[in-house]
């Protein structure tokens, strides 16, 4: 991300409008069950996710305007449902909302605001060898008496989740970047796109079932505490 105020200081340079504007900056790390982390922890990702998307798109506004250009946002399918803790998916839901308004507002200035939901790729987001990592040095951190309620085995439980459902991620990162081109450059934009078999076949479809059954779903497979509550 730029520093504070750069994106402010170069539209005063420039004089004429600019089409499109995509923001695809992201982390996750850190990660974990939301009881193994800090408000630091949460911050840390929100600043990037959703507050230096926010202020890089104000910043970049008034020349997307003159253009009656295009803002496309990449969020995520975590963004439409959150099973796992940290800043990541509230993030996302932000990045949803501020898209929603956005989009709104830009409508009678002629601007197209788009959302891409991704599903799981492989990227450094995703790469299990750091989430892993992640998910120790949460775990180190943690006062004695939430280890032995959570149990040493959810740790692992975790992990072995998160190997299972790596297998599954998608290599072909041009479904996501096709959606990027098609929001800048297609005469009618969408207003979402999804982008992966995950997120249009597994993701989106749960997102609209009752959070009940949702949630059932999602439990059968999630970690189970073991140690004392």
């Amino acid at each position: 991300m730029s520093p504070p105020g750069s994106g402010s200081a170069w539209v005063t340079k420039v004089k004429r409008g600019l089409w499109g504007l995509v923001n695809n900056a992201g982390i996750a790390i850190p990660t974990a069950p939301n009881e193994w982390l800090t408000k630091e922890d949460f911050v840390k990702v929100l600043d990037v996710n959703l507050v230096g998307l926010v202020e890089v798109t104000l910043s970049l506004l008034p020349l997307v305007r003159r253009a009656r250009g295009r803002v496309v946002n990449v969020a995520s399918v975590m963004g439409r449902m959150s099973f796992f803790g940290g800043g990541y998916c509230i993030s996302k839901y932000g990045v949803e909302a501020f898209s929603d308004s956005l989009r709104l507002e830009m409508h009678s200035f002629g601007v197209k605001v788009c959302v891409i939901e991704p599903g799981f790729f492989r990227t450094m987001i995703t790469n299990v060898e750091n989430l892993e990592k992640n998910f120790h040095a949460s775990w180190g951190k943690l006062p004695e008496e939430i280890k032995a309620s959570y149990g040493e085995n959810y740790l692992r439980q975790y992990v072995a989740l998160l190997k299972v459902l790596q297998k599954g991620y998608s290599s072909n990162l041009s479904l996501v970047t096709n959606c990027m081109e098609h929001a800048l450059t297609s005469l009618h934009p969408r207003t979402r796109y999804s982008a992966g078999w995950d997120a249009k076949l597994l993701y989106i479809p749960l997102s609209y079932l009752p959070s009940a059954l949702s949630d059932a779903l999602f439990s059968f497979f999630y970690p189970k505490s073991v140690g004392k509550a």
